[in-house]
């Protein structure tokens, strides 16, 4: 990616904190502090805590909808003060800082010309260090160093090397594709592993087939079937869903991360 600064740089974060205590704003005082140009984009902040996997679908939803050059932070991080390293990394389009636990992994794996650095330079860093608040001491402060124009080179070493989640990729069955709900979202809307353009298969009427040999068919939006009906929709994120109209589909139906389903016409 060649290197453009801003007039006004673009941060985004992604964390499991909550907005009850003050570490979100905290950060932000230091995002602003070392760049204060900074345009700062609240993702989310309510990642279930600890839950690695739901932060890295959430920047892999996001992060192509943001200017080229934004800077994406992401803390969920129940190693903090283990020996787990810290990343940074840039793409194409984008930068990404984090704890190299899976966090980033799912955005990096889909993107081009992916360079990724362990941090290792303190000069950059907030001191003392504390061992339980690496967003503020360690994230913050790099992710302001590059939204300001510094260098990737200048927060550590190159690595070849990084904790990679694993994508639970749809496997082909005789009758469609046997896939796997992969994130719920806080309308209980929950988002399987299979492409949505499934729904455009020429063989009607499509479903998936649900625990319990429940079947729910493809409609074009959630209301398209009655309310307290369930249905699958081709969601925004790309992939196929399964909502229930005016209601909470993961709870209707029994649904959660990891919960198996099957395309089939």
């Amino acid at each position: 990616m060649a290197r453009t600064v801003r007039s006004q740089p673009v941060i985004t974060l992604t964390t499991d904190f909550g907005l009850q205590d003050p570490f979100v704003g905290i950060m932000k005082g230091v995002l602003l502090g070392r760049c204060p140009r900074a345009r700062i984009v609240d993702l989310t902040h309510a990642v279930p805590p600890g839950d690695v996997r739901a932060g890295a679908f959430v920047l892999l939803s996001a992060y192509r909808f943001f200017p080229r050059g934004t800077v994406h932070v992401a803390v969920v991080d129940p190693g903090v003060g283990s020996d787990r390293a810290a990343l940074a990394a840039r793409t194409s389009d984008a930068y990404f800082v984090g704890p190299d636990n899976g966090l980033l992994s799912w955005a990096l794996a889909g993107a081009a010309d992916v360079e990724v650095r362990r941090l290792e330079k303190p000069r950059l860093w907030l001191q003392p260090v504390s061992a339980t608040f690496h967003g503020r001491d360690l994230f913050a402060p790099v992710a302001a160093h590059l939204a300001g124009g510094g260098g990737l080179t200048d927060v550590g070493p190159r690595v070849e090397t990084w904790v990679r989640l694993p994508w639970p990729e749809p496997r082909p069955i005789r009758s469609g594709w046997r896939g796997e709900v992969v994130y719920v979202d806080r309308f209980g809307n929950a988002i399987t592993n299979l492409p949505a353009t499934l729904a455009l298969e020429p063989s009607p009427p499509a479903h998936l087939r649900l625990p319990g040999r429940r079947r729910v068919f493809l409609g074009a939006f959630y209301r398209a079937v009655p309310p307290g009906q369930p249905v699958v929709v081709p969601g925004s994120s790309g992939l196929l869903e399964i909502a229930v109209n005016a209601g909470n589909a993961a709870k209707t139906l029994g649904l959660r991360v990891g919960t198996q389903v099957t395309f089939a016409t």
